[in-house]
């Protein structure tokens, strides 16, 4: 799979834009801003939570603030990952189909993935509500502030699991790849 860049630039992927609607360019773009800034906070306060630890003062809340990175461009990383067909799909069987056996196979991939995105919607939001009754130490933050991109991710995974099924519908799954 070739990476492209696509006329709004070099962030979007032109890759596969028959899957994909223009309107949604923006999100696609913040998502993956959001992945580059929690991936370089993550490595900055690893760094620094060793670097305090190593001259004995250390700043235990530092852990909580990687995590929270480190959980937050996951989630992000995941919801981008599903718009741009990166993973989650089973590609390499389906491009070998052609025809109706690949709509039909493009289409159960896409709507088990669909369904695994409700599924983070629905539970993602039953921990969200209980991690109001836990508590990090040494802040005392609720636990639910690392539970919220479940849900999140899951309604953005199930929105562009829709998308590309519509769009594949309409203007088919194969690529000039694939053909």
């Amino acid at each position: 799979m070739t990476h492209e860049a696509d006329a709004e630039g070099p962030i979007v992927l032109g890759t596969e834009r028959h899957l994909k609607w223009r309107s949604l360019d923006w999100l696609e773009w913040l998502l993956m801003v959001l992945c580059g800034i929690c991936l370089a906070c993550f490595t900055l306060s690893v760094f620094c939570d060793v670097v305090t630890r190593e001259i004995g003062r250390p700043w235990l809340w530092l852990q909580e603030v990687s995590s929270a990175f480190f959980t937050y461009g996951i989630f992000f990383g995941t919801a981008v990952a599903t718009r741009r067909n990166d993973h989650l799909f089973l590609t390499a069987i389906t491009e070998a189909m052609h025809g109706t056996l690949r709509i039909v196979f493009e289409v159960f991939n896409r709507a088990v993935v669909f369904l695994v995105g409700i599924a983070m919607v629905v539970f993602g939001w039953q921990n969200f509500l209980q991690g109001f009754g836990s508590f990090r130490m040494p802040s005392m933050t609720p636990i639910a502030y690392l539970y919220w991109p479940i849900p999140f991710c899951g309604a953005l995974i199930a929105l562009f699991c829709v998308e590309q099924i519509v769009n594949g519908l309409r203007h088919g799954f194969e690529t000039e790849n694939s053909v």
